[in-house]
C-alpha cells in the first residue's frame, strides 16, 4: 500500500439523491419526506431564466421552513454556473440567509479545479462573516469533456478542501461531447454495450484514490423503472456510492439497488470472521465455501459492513 492515503473526506450515505426545481415550491415538503438521503434544490437546469430570482427566495425559505435534518436528510443547493450571472448571488444570499441550514452546494459543470476553488474561497469568507459554525460542503458535477479531461486534478485538488463527491451528469456530458443520443442514462441501441461505462468508471476512480464520493446522475424515462435499476445496477458495480431521482418512484430504486442485500451482508460477516480465526491460528488466508479468502477479501468485505452499519445508523 503507498504511503499517500486519502481518506474519506467525509462519510455520508447518499443512496439516492432527489433533484427538486426551487421554482416548484409545493414539491419542497414532499421531497423532504420522501425517504430520500439526499435532496438537492435546484437553481440551475430545472429553473427557467425569468425564474431563476423567485427560485432562489423558495429555496432560501424552504431551507428555512422546513426541517430538513429531522427527517434525516442532507440537504443540498445546486447552485447556477460559473459563466452566468446568478452564480455569485446565489452562494452569497443562501450563505447570508440559511447557511446553517445548508449541508452542500453542487456546482455545475465543473470544468477545472479553479471553477471548485472559487466557490471555496466565496464560502470561506462567507462563514467567517456570518460566523457560522457548520462547515458547507461541496459536490462538482463532471458533465463536460473538459471536466471529464480534468477529472484527476479536480479530485486530487479538491480533496484538500471541501470538496466531497463528484457527480456524473450524463445529459451534458453527451451534449458536450456530441454524442449521437438523445437518450440520458439510458442504453443506446447503436452502442454495443453501456456509452457510459468508460467515464463513469474513470470519475469513480478519481473519487476513490482521493476520498470523494461517486454519484451517478439522472435516468431520464421515469417510466421505465427496469431501466432505471439497471443503469444503477451498472453505476454500483463501478464503485458509484448512488443515483440521482428525477422523480419519487425512482427513491425506493435507488434506495435497493444501493442498499448491500442483508445475504451481502452476512456473507461479508462470515468472511470477517473466518479470516480473524484464521489470524488467531497464524494464518494470513482461510477457505470459506470452498474458496480462499485473504486480506483483500477483508477489504472488500469491510466495505459493505461498513455501507451497512451506515446505512441503519441513518435509521
Amino acid at each position: 500500500m503507498s504511503h499517500t492515503l486519502y481518506e474519506a473526506a467525509v462519510v455520508r450515505v447518499q443512496r439516492c439523491e432527489l433533484a427538486v426545481p426551487g421554482s416548484n415550491p409545493g414539491m419542497f415538503e414532499k421531497a423532504m419526506k420522501s425517504g430520500a438521503d439526499f435532496v438537492f434544490l435546484d437553481l440551475e437546469d430545472a429553473v427557467a431564466p425569468d425564474d431563476k430570482l423567485s427560485a432562489r427566495r423558495n429555496v432560501i425559505q424552504a431551507l428555512n421552513d422546513l426541517d430538513w435534518r429531522a427527517h434525516g436528510v442532507t440537504i443540498s443547493v445546486r447552485i447556477n454556473g460559473l459563466d452566468t450571472q446568478f452564480m455569485v448571488r446565489d452562494v452569497v444570499d443562501l450563505v447570508e440567509q440559511a447557511g446553517d441550514r445548508i449541508d452542500t452546494l453542487l456546482i455545475p459543470k465543473v470544468g477545472v479545479y479553479a471553477d471548485v476553488y472559487m466557490v471555496e474561497a466565496m464560502l470561506s469568507q462567507l462563514e467567517m462573516q456570518q460566523g457560522l459554525k457548520n462547515r458547507i460542503g461541496i459536490e462538482a458535477l463532471i458533465e463536460t469533456a473538459l471536466g471529464m479531461a480534468n477529472v484527476e486534478d479536480i479530485a486530487r485538488s479538491g480533496a484538500r478542501g471541501r470538496l466531497e463527491a463528484l457527480h456524473f451528469g450524463v445529459a451534458d456530458y453527451a451534449a458536450s461531447n456530441r454524442a449521437r443520443t438523445t437518450n440520458i442514462g439510458g442504453l443506446n441501441p447503436d452502442y454495443p454495450g453501456d456509452q457510459w461505462h468508460h467515464a463513469i468508471s474513470r470519475m469513480t476512480v478519481a473519487c476513490r484514490a482521493y476520498g470523494l464520493r461517486p454519484i451517478d446522475g439522472p435516468f431520464g424515462d421515469i417510466k421505465d423503472p427496469e431501466g432505471y435499476k439497471l443503469a444503477a445496477k451498472r453505476a454500483a458495480a463501478l464503485g458509484c456510492e448512488g443515483k440521482w431521482a428525477i422523480h419519487p418512484s425512482q427513491i425506493s430504486l435507488a434506495n435497493e439497488v444501493f442498499s448491500p442485500p442483508a445475504a451481502e451482508v452476512e456473507k461479508a460477516q462470515r468472511i470477517l470472521a473466518a479470516l480473524k480465526e484464521a489470524a488467531a491460528q497464524g494464518k494470513g488466508a482461510a477457505a470459506l465455501d470452498g474458496r480462499l479468502i485473504d486480506a483483500a477479501s477483508a477489504r472488500m468485505a469491510n466495505n459493505v459492513v461498513e455501507m451497512a452499519e451506515a446505512i441503519a445508523a441513518r435509521g
